[in-house]
């Protein structure tokens, strides 16, 4: 049966009230959190960086139509984001963020279903999503909150090599003005939004209501899918080289999609790899972060620990790559400092996620960058002392030689192949590995580090 038929007939059972077998044992009393066989693991994040405009957004079409004015944000509108779990489950929950909202955000019509194309869901896979057995929730500003449990009949067989890849389409309804939206800027990924005053229309399978579009995540920052206890969740900690920067647009070819597709082909259905990254993201900067001080790379590593890896469901690994920020004109900040910066957030993270297990990634080469703020020689400097650091302090338990993969000798910066921009074209900036670079970080991870066998 080849994809298309597959999944029409797994729909078409779904509706009629006939599950196959495997959903039949998946949807049993053993649910998640109760102690049974089954449990939670969180799929795909989008960490929340900060109030709209404020970040590093990659692609983005005009959001001028969509969100006239940015303090009033989101008005009496519904948001299609589309995402790519890195697992799949019988049954999924949403975290919604008002991180860096400064009003009550007011959620309604909310709605997941599988990702047809463009704005459209794949008919019959739509379904309600509730909160406390409502339809509607309202996030305090600051606040965060889980959603209920919702079925995905069409990813009863979880394990299905034909959901692999697949996309999520999580719509909701603002019902607003929202006040400042919480946002991850570069998705890397065209999701849907209706124009301001257009009301709900999460419930429509059709792209008709959807007319615009934005290449970033927001409100949205967590999915956890139902999987077997002990699925280990793999995060990727760090900046824009972690996010993405440069990679192709819709191609998920960022060196953690990389990772991911070699550990899905070791490991199977028994694992997720998950992206914590955010453009121009900090070990130790900035000192202060909020919605009155904001900075376009988010909170740093040490003040989003919490939300983004250790409120996660399920972390076994974490891969951490950063400091060339740090090391920027716009950062400054001492080599000492973001040595003393890591090692505080490998005590936090081994104190909060017992077993815990973190690898150092090296910090790839920024010489000779295009980026004002980035590639002059003390950087360069800095950054060969962290990665010296990282080798050899003891401090990790093992290390991703990402810096050996992409440095070419002779200059001392990235390899000349793995410049050139995948997500626009053009000369690339030297900073950013492409979609060539990533592929040889992807490739450099020993998959046994990150997930040893058991």
């Amino acid at each position: 049966m080849d994809r298309r038929m597959w999944l029409h007939a797994t729909l078409a059972s779904a509706t009629l009230g006939v599950l196959p077998a495997a959903a039949q044992t998946a949807a049993g009393p053993s649910t998640p959190g109760s102690g049974g066989a089954g449990s939670w693991a969180t799929a795909w994040t989008g960490s929340a960086q900060g109030p709209y405009p404020v970040g590093n957004p990659s692609a983005q079409p005009d959001q001028r139509f969509a969100f006239p004015d940015p303090a009033e944000g989101a008005r009496d509108q519904t948001f299609r984001l589309v995402l790519r779990p890195d697992l799949w489950g019988p049954r999924a929950r949403l975290r919604f963020s008002n991180a860096f909202g400064t009003r009550p955000l007011r959620l309604d019509g909310v709605f997941a279903g599988l990702h047809w194309g463009g704005a459209a869901v794949m008919p019959g896979s739509n379904r309600p999503v509730l909160f406390g057995g409502q339809p509607g929730v309202t996030v305090a500003p600051g606040g965060e909150v889980w959603s209920d449990p919702v079925g995905l009949p069409f990813a009863a067989e979880s394990g299905h090599p034909l959901l692999a890849g697949r996309k999520l389409a999580v719509s909701f309804h603002v019902a607003g003005p929202s006040g400042p939206m919480t946002w991850h800027a570069k998705a890397l990924q065209t999701s849907y939004v209706t124009p301001p005053g257009a009301g709900a229309h999460g419930a429509e399978e059709g792209e008709a209501a959807f007319p615009l579009s934005t290449a970033s995540w927001f409100f949205l920052d967590a999915v956890d899918m139902a999987a077997p206890a002990g699925t280990p969740v793999v995060v990727c900690l760090g900046d824009s080289i972690t996010d993405g920067t440069a990679s192709t647009m819709n191609g998920d070819d960022r060196w953690p999609d990389v990772l991911s597709r070699r550990l899905h082909a070791a490991l199977g259905h028994r694992v997720a790899v998950v992206n914590a990254g955010i453009g121009g993201n900090q070990v130790v900067g900035p000192r202060e972060y909020g919605p009155d001080k904001p900075f376009p790379g988010g909170p740093s590593a040490l003040a989003r620990l919490q939300r983004d890896v250790i409120g996660l469901s399920g972390v076994a690994t974490v891969v951490w790559l950063e400091g060339t920020n740090d090391f920027s004109r716009n950062g400054n900040a001492t080599l000492d400092a973001v040595r003393e910066g890591m090692t505080e957030g490998v005590r936090r993270l081994r104190a909060a996620i017992p077993g815990v297990r973190i690898v150092g990634a090296t910090v790839t080469s920024a010489l000779g960058s295009t980026s004002a703020a980035h590639g002059h020689a003390e950087q360069d400097e800095k950054r060969r002392g962290l990665n010296d650091f990282i080798r050899q302090s003891g401090l990790f338990d093992a290390v991703a030689e990402f810096d050996r993969a992409t440095l070419d000798p002779a200059t001392g910066g990235l390899r000349e192949e793995m410049i050139p921009d995948s997500t626009t074209g053009g000369k690339g900036d030297r900073l950013h590995p492409n979609r060539a670079g990533y592929l040889a970080m992807g490739m450099a991870v020993e998959p046994s580090s990150v997930v040893p066998a058991r």
